[in-house]
This record gives structure tokens, C-alpha cells and sequence, in this order.
């Protein structure tokens, strides 16, 4: 299963499907961000080449989805 087809999986389970998915990866084509945010992505994000760029990526990413943004508790 590639992340796609895991995508997929998680939004189409009514259990899963609220959870918030981030896609990060290398890839820079426009069909790629399309189709990953058709299928229920909530942020695409692509992958910085070097490390301290990638460390500040997941610092902003953890700011922004466990202090920032509202999300729905779990039922």
C-alpha cells in the first residue's frame, strides 16, 4: 500500500476520516498536490533537502496543529 492508497483508506473509514492527514514528500508535480488533496489530504508539504530546514518544518507543523488550529474532539 503506498501513501495514496493509505490516504484513501483513512478518509473513506467513518472512524478515521476527521483525523488530520499531512503529506510530506519530494515530489513537485501539480497532479501530485491535486490528486493528494482530492483524496482527503489536509496539507501537502514538500520535504526540505537539509536537515535544520526539515527540523524547523516539524516545528512549525507541531505549532500549528497541537497549539494553533481547532480540531473536533474525539467521539
Amino acid at each position: 500500500m503506498d501513501g495514496r492508497e493509505a490516504l484513501k483508506e483513512i478518509k473513506s473509514n467513518p472512524d478515521l476520516r476527521n483525523i488530520p492527514v499531512i503529506v510530506l514528500t519530494t515530489s513537485k508535480a501539480e497532479e501530485d498536490i491535486l490528486t493528494t488533496y482530492d483524496i482527503g489530504a489536509n496539507s501537502f508539504i514538500r520535504k526540505p533537502v537539509s536537515f535544520d530546514a526539515f527540523i524547523n518544518t516539524v516545528k512549525v507543523l507541531k505549532e500549528y496543529w497541537f497549539e494553533i488550529v481547532a480540531l473536533p474532539t474525539v467521539r
